[in-house]
């Protein structure tokens, strides 16, 4: 489907810009109601999320940043603030005298817990009901192969040799 020009042709940049647009729309709505019914950020949702299905409810910040996709300053900054509201605790790594390990409190499961259904709901009103049956599986199967093609990207390096290949 694309073509060879250096720019988007009718169909591509009609594809990009209703992406775009769904995004900009969806994601603001998402976080704003999160945050007024659950006084959680969208970062916090999911950094808890991760530490509750995690095992022993724990996890490195590395392991975090993955998760965020926030730079180790950032993250850091965000740990921090989670930590001060009770939500968090920051552990020696009990196999590295330098490592860390980030812990869920009761109070972040709490927290996390009286989210995920407020978290449902949104997702169900703003993404599965507009749409029927069959968009739903079309959305998944497109939302697959969109990771799927960014997580190999991910693995490749910028010569497109796998990472790890020798050169």
């Amino acid at each position: 489907m694309s073509g060879t020009s250096d720019w988007l042709d009718d169909d591509e940049d009609r594809a990009w810009n209703a992406f775009f647009e769904m995004q900009v729309l969806f994601w603001p709505r998402m976080a704003r109601r999160l945050q007024q019914e659950t006084g959680l950020s969208e970062p916090d949702f999911a950094i808890l999320s991760a530490l509750v299905r995690a095992p022993d409810a724990q996890l490195r910040p590395f392991e975090l940043s993955g998760v965020t996709q926030f730079e180790k300053s950032r993250l850091h900054h965000h740990l921090t603030r989670m930590v001060g509201r009770g939500l968090l605790t920051r552990e020696r790594c009990p196999d590295s005298s330098r490592g860390a390990m980030i812990a869920l409190t009761p109070e972040g499961r709490d927290a996390i817990t009286e989210a995920y259904p407020r978290r449902a709901a949104h997702i169900r009103q703003l993404l599965i009901e507009p749409l029927d049956a069959g968009r739903i599986d079309a959305l998944t199967r497109i939302s697959e192969a969109l990771a799927d093609h960014l997580r190999a990207e991910d693995v490749t390096l910028d010569d497109g040799r796998p990472a790890g290949a020798e050169g």
